[in-house]
């Protein structure tokens, strides 16, 4: 398999991508880690005029830290993620999820702006965007704006994204104190795109739950919050877990394929949901 015939530039700074792109709009697709973009190449199933590798440009890469919460460059790649003390210390849930993707060559050179780009909706960190509110940015030349994740996954690997913009940074605000966490992901071997996951936080006073995120992918044309879900655990304990999952099998809409059927699908979702829910319990503080 061959891609087809491209032009290439590789860019050393974000004002020459940018200037690129607004140049040559949809006809152009960037180059990060091409763990996505390059098997599409293969396939024929894109065919840019030109491809804008941003792989070294310095400034979309790397983690801070300000006391709102964490702001991670778009060109930082899996293993970061799942390896950096601060991603540990204040979301661990999401180095929990880093580790579920792929492999590690694969890890190795994916990026966090090219899986959200790509929107893949077995794809771990859509999911994880949405558990923790993260805010994006999106740039282009001569302006930006932020969204919230909820408003950029629009459909199966279609984003908010303009043919002239870039993602170029996320913001996760901070949990509130005490939140507890769970993950749980099913696939039919370590590494395979997932069957279905789902990731929750939640914070709990005496025993009564006081705030719940829930999300789930692999089981729908986005990954997906349940808010409904959620909703029925406020100001409940344990005894309201079943009645959640309950809730959040009946709100996602799986398709099935080879892998798995859409009960099949449903069915993980009610089981990794009152797994989750849980695990959360147990380490919120």
């Amino acid at each position: 398999m061959k891609p087809p015939p491209f032009d290439y530039r590789r860019c050393t700074s974000l004002e020459e991508a940018l200037a690129l792109l607004a140049q040559h709009g949809a006809e152009a697709k960037l180059l990060a880690g091409g763990q996505s973009l390059m098997p599409m190449l293969n396939f024929r199933l894109l065919r840019p005029a030109l491809l804008v590798d941003i792989g070294r440009i310095g400034a979309l890469d790397g983690i801070t830290e300000d006391a709102a919460g964490l702001t991670i460059g778009a060109l930082t790649r899996h293993r970061v993620l799942e390896g950096d003390a601060r991603i540990a210390t204040h979301f661990p849930m999401l180095a929990e999820a880093m580790a579920h993707v792929a492999h590690l060559a694969v890890r190795n050179r994916g990026t966090l702006g090219g899986s959200l780009s790509h929107a893949d909706p077995a794809a771990e960190l859509p999911m994880m965007t949405l558990l923790l509110n993260a805010t994006l940015r999106l740039e282009r030349q001569g302006g930006r704006r932020e969204i919230p994740a909820a408003e950029f996954f629009l459909g199966s690997l279609t984003t908010a994204l303009d043919p002239d913009e870039m993602l170029t940074a996320i913001h996760l605000p901070f949990l509130p104190s005490g939140a507890g966490w769970g993950f749980a992901e099913t696939a039919p071997r370590a590494g395979d795109f997932a069957t279905a996951a789902a990731a929750c936080v939640l914070t709990r006073q005496g025993g009564a739950v006081t705030m719940a995120r829930i999300a789930v992918m692999g089981v729908h044309e986005t990954a997906l919050r349940l808010h409904a879900a959620e909703e029925a655990l406020l100001g409940q304990g344990p005894a309201a877990f079943a009645n959640a999952a309950r809730l959040a099998r009946e709100a996602v809409e799986p398709s099935s394929d080879l892998r798995a059927s859409a009960d099949l699908r449903r069915h993980l979702v009610e089981v990794q949901v009152g797994r989750v829910l849980a695990a959360a319990w147990e380490r919120a503080a």
